[in-house]
């Protein structure tokens, strides 16, 4: 039950390619073949005040608002973090699927919570998300728990009630199916 963590500096070179290269499939109208797992954020960077992209691993949903919740692998520190807990209103899209939202910042607690719940659901993603991250831990529900309050910050992203940036469809909602209702 010992958290380590190695210096994981963000990707530059090879690594920044790669991680960038799902936001060229949204660019390329193309974002659906990511499925529901993925989605583009659009947020406002703090300082240049300019849209600001990144592709994020869908790690939780709510059926009832239409919310979905994310993480910041790379910690508090990561841009985008630090960007939307700035400017919270950000643009979602999943597929073809688009909506305004406001993201707010999980509390330690809650953070930890939903790592423990996503490693549960998702092992082997969990595995390598902490490996991926600089992280060793031994894989206990405990641990699990331990990163997400102290490493990896998660963001809810809840549709905006004034939604008048939608391409008209409802807030999408977990099925149970691969993609959000209202998607293609």
């Amino acid at each position: 039950m010992a958290v380590r963590r190695r210096p994981a500096p963000s990707p530059t070179g090879a690594r920044r390619l790669l991680l960038r290269t799902p936001i060229l499939l949204y660019r390329w109208h193309l974002g659906r073949l990511l499925g529901s797992r993925f989605l583009l954020l659009t947020h406002t960077g703090r300082s240049s005040g300019l849209p600001r992209r990144v592709v994020l691993e869908v790690v939780g949903r709510d059926p009832r608002s239409g919310g979905y919740l994310v993480a910041s692998g790379f910690g508090a520190s990561s841009q985008w973090y630090r960007n939307v807990t700035h400017t919270p209103k950000v643009n979602v899209q999943i597929g073809r699927h688009r909506f305004a939202a406001t993201a707010s910042a999980l509390t330690p607690n809650e953070s930890g919570l939903a790592m423990a719940h996503y490693a549960e659901q998702h092992p082997g993603a969990a595995r390598l998300l902490t490996h991926f991250c600089g992280l060793s831990i031994d894989g206990t529900q405990r641990d699990y728990f331990l990163v997400g309050r102290d490493h990896i910050p998660f963001v809810a992203l809840r549709p905006s009630r004034d939604d008048r940036q939608t391409t008209g469809a409802l807030p999408p909602t977990a099925v149970g199916g691969d993609r959000p209702q209202g998607s293609r």
